[in-house]
């Protein structure tokens, strides 16, 4: 029996400013250049954007050798080892780079530790594209990866005076606080970058979905499975009592999820187009008689990030030539 009877729609929820950016970059180099763009790696871990993208002739790749030489490559939001953007200045690659600023942060307080010498901890998920792309920046020091509180117990570094840890964007906040935490106790010299390195899109959409999980019987999070940041909003929906399922589209909603539910909760990873939020909310909708849609607002957004500098350059070149 469905008794569906309101959806509360998480926000903030959805694209942030630097998926945005990135996506806006695929299309508006597809204007301007043609097809085919190559994209190295998937410009955002969302299988419908990325599909989307391929259909107007982007061409995702995850070598640089597999774009031609002279071609025209954006890399993705993740960032990218420096080697990459070496290799691509060898090759005549037109580059355009969309990594998010904010990932692009974390790369520049890599450079600027090793610097001041200081012996960095980097807390991410091993193998993680972004944290390859950061790592990346010292590609001749070892710089260990930390993803739990009983990989800080294994920690093999001694006892160094200057020591700083960095994060990945897209982490979860409760748990990395709590590897933070182990980290401080075994080191209590190491020090935090100036600023949080966890985004505020992560931060503000695990925040409104602890309260929409508060508030809801079932939370759903529209979002791919590649996705970081998506697969922590699960967790920390899970974390907050709520059942709690992602789903990558509405062919993936279960009609038995929605017996004896009578409040649904539905937020979205960064990654995640909206219409896909939409067209699952229509399906809910027919779980229930007379179902009410309601936004539930925890936190407004209003970051942007101005287009790459790449794109920038083009255009002013565009229009002196006009001129």
């Amino acid at each position: 029996m469905h008794t569906v009877k309101n959806v509360l729609l998480a926000s903030p929820r959805g694209f942030c400013a630097g998926v945005t950016r990135a996506v806006k970059a695929v299309e508006d180099t597809l204007e301007i250049f043609g097809a085919p763009v190559y994209v190295k790696h998937e410009i955002v871990h969302n299988k419908h954007v990325v599909e989307a993208l391929t259909q107007k002739g982007a061409i995702t790749i995850e070598e640089l050798r597999e774009a031609p030489e002279g071609a025209v490559v954006v890399f993705s939001a993740h960032g990218s080892p420096r080697a990459h953007y070496e290799e691509a200045k060898a090759r005549k690659i037109r580059l355009i780079d969309a990594t998010c600023p904010l990932v692009t942060k974390v790369h520049l307080e890599v450079q600027r530790f090793l610097r001041d010498e200081y012996t960095i901890v980097y807390i991410g998920h091993k193998g993680h594209i972004e944290g390859i792309g950061v790592l990346g920046e010292a590609p001749d020091v070892v710089i260990p990866i930390i993803e739990t509180i009983e990989d800080v117990q294994k920690l093999d570094i001694g006892n160094p005076e200057k020591l700083v840890f960095l994060t990945q964007t897209t982490l979860s906040i409760d748990d990395t606080k709590l590897v933070i935490e182990a980290l401080k106790k075994k080191y209590p010299q190491i020090i935090a970058p100036p600023l949080e390195d966890i985004c505020y899109a992560t931060t503000n959409r695990q925040e409104a979905i602890k309260e929409l999980a508060r508030a809801s019987d079932l939370v759903l999070v529209v979002g791919s499975r590649s996705s970081s940041n998506s697969n922590r909003l699960m967790e920390t929906a899970r974390d907050c009592g709520a059942t709690s399922y992602l789903i990558d589209d509405v062919s993936e909603l279960e009609k038995s999820w929605f017996d004896k539910v009578e409040m649904v909760g539905v937020s979205a990873g960064a990654s995640a187009p909206e219409h896909l939020v939409q067209e699952i909310v229509k399906r809910i909708t027919t779980f229930g008689d007379n179902v009410e849609v309601t936004d539930f607002i925890v936190k407004p957004e209003t970051m942007h990030f101005s287009e790459p500098l790449e794109l920038m350059q083009i255009r002013k070149k565009i229009v002196r030539k006009a001129d």
